[in-house]
C-alpha cells in the first residue's frame, strides 16, 4: 500500500492547485491570492475530535496582504469568509488525498461563530478540520466541523462544513 504524505509545503499546494497533484479533473486548490494558507501541517484518516482524520494548515500573516487595504481603510482585518474558505479548501484537499475523484465545490456550512480577530499584527494563522464523515455514493461528500485560530488564541469555528468532489458529465 503507497504511504501518503501527512504534511505539504507551499510548493506542493501550488502543485496542486495547478491541477498536477491529482490529475485533471480531480480536487485542486486555488492558486493564490485565493490559496489562503501556506503549508498543510497534518492531514490524517485518524485522529481529529470525531476519531475519523483530520487536516491542519498554517498561513504566515504578512502586514502587505491583499485584503488588509480594502477591509476595512485604516481598521485593517481579515475578511471572515477568506477563513471558511480556508477551511473549505482544506476539506476538499483532504477529498483528493483520500484519493476520491472529481473537481471540488463548497456546498455549505452549518454555524459560524466569531470571536476574534486577524490584523495585520498578526503573526500565524491555524486552521484545523475534523473530519465527522465521507460520504461515496453518486459524488463524494466530506463533512467536518472546523477552526481558526491566531497566534494560538480561538478567532472562530464553523460547524457543519460540506465539500463535494463531482464528476464531468460525459
Amino acid at each position: 500500500m503507497e504511504q501518503r504524505p501527512s504534511s505539504f509545503n507551499y510548493d506542493e499546494l501550488i502543485k496542486c492547485g495547478n491541477g498536477d497533484m491529482y490529475g485533471p479533473g480531480n480536487a485542486q486548490l486555488p492558486l493564490p491570492p485565493m490559496l489562503m494558507f501556506d503549508r498543510i501541517t497534518s492531514v490524517s484518516e485518524e485522529g481529529g475530535a470525531f476519531g475519523k482524520g483530520h487536516i491542519l494548515a498554517e498561513l504566515d500573516i504578512k502586514p502587505d496582504l491583499w485584503f488588509f487595504p480594502c477591509h476595512f481603510k485604516g481598521d485593517p482585518v481579515m475578511p471572515g469568509c477568506l477563513g471558511l474558505d480556508a477551511l473549505w479548501q482544506m476539506l476538499g484537499f483532504y477529498l483528493g488525498w483520500l484519493g476520491e475523484k472529481g473537481r471540488g465545490r463548497a456546498i455549505s456550512t452549518g454555524e459560524v461563530r466569531f470571536g476574534g480577530q486577524i490584523t495585520p499584527d498578526t503573526k500565524v494563522v491555524e486552521f484545523g478540520v475534523d473530519i465527522k464523515r465521507v460520504m461515496r455514493s453518486r459524488m463524494v461528500l466530506g463533512m467536518g466541523d472546523g477552526w481558526l485560530k491566531a497566534d494560538g488564541e480561538p478567532v472562530f469555528k464553523a460547524t457543519g462544513l460540506r465539500v463535494g468532489l463531482f464528476q464531468d458529465e460525459k
